[in-house]
Order: C-alpha cells, then sequence, then structure tokens
C-alpha cells in the first residue's frame, strides 16, 4: 500500500521548490540586467549625451576631453575634471581657448 506523504512534507517540498524557482529568476534578472548594461554601453560609447553623435578624443596636456563636433558638447570622464582644476591659469585659458567658437 502506498505512503501519502503527510501535509508538513507537502508544504516543505513546495517551499522548497518555490525557493528555488525564485532563486533561477533572480539570477536570471541579474543575467539579463548585465547583459543590457553591456549592450548599452557598446551602443552609447563614445556617443554624445546630448545629441548622440560621435565623440572625438582630444589630447591636452595627458587629459582626455571628449568632444562632439555636432552639437559642441565637451564632455569629461570621471577624475578629468580635478585634472583640469590642477592646470595653471594661462593652461586653463588655453584649453578654453581650444573650444571657443
Amino acid at each position: 500500500m502506498p505512503v501519502k506523504p503527510s501535509q508538513k512534507e507537502e508544504e516543505y517540498f513546495a517551499k522548497l521548490e518555490l525557493e528555488q524557482r525564485k532563486k533561477l529568476e533572480e539570477e536570471k534578472q541579474k543575467r539579463l540586467a548585465e547583459e543590457e548594461k553591456l549592450r548599452l554601453k557598446e551602443l552609447h560609447h563614445m556617443r554624445c549625451p546630448k545629441c548622440g553623435m560621435e565623440l572625438h578624443e582630444i589630447d591636452y596636456k595627458g587629459i582626455k576631453i571628449d568632444k562632439c563636433f555636432s552639437c559642441d558638447g565637451i564632455w569629461l570622464d570621471a577624475g578629468e575634471l580635478e585634472q583640469v582644476s590642477r592646470l595653471e591659469k594661462p593652461a586653463i585659458d588655453s584649453l578654453f581657448g581650444l573650444f571657443r567658437k
């Protein structure tokens, strides 16, 4: 005669299965988010945040400045503003002169 599982046993295995499925879904969502982040990075890499056109990198005294020739935007990566702020006044004036119309 087959043994019928108790109510507590059924609840335990149902809960266990639910936790496993939840964990798998969380891992799937995390993986999809990482893939989306990489896709967006590839799509937007060296593109102007304002107009979407290509950015051109200009090296000024070791500082890489990104310039958009479409909308005339100037973009700095993390830490580059601090580097600009350490320049002497004539160098800063020269830098601004590069980008004046």
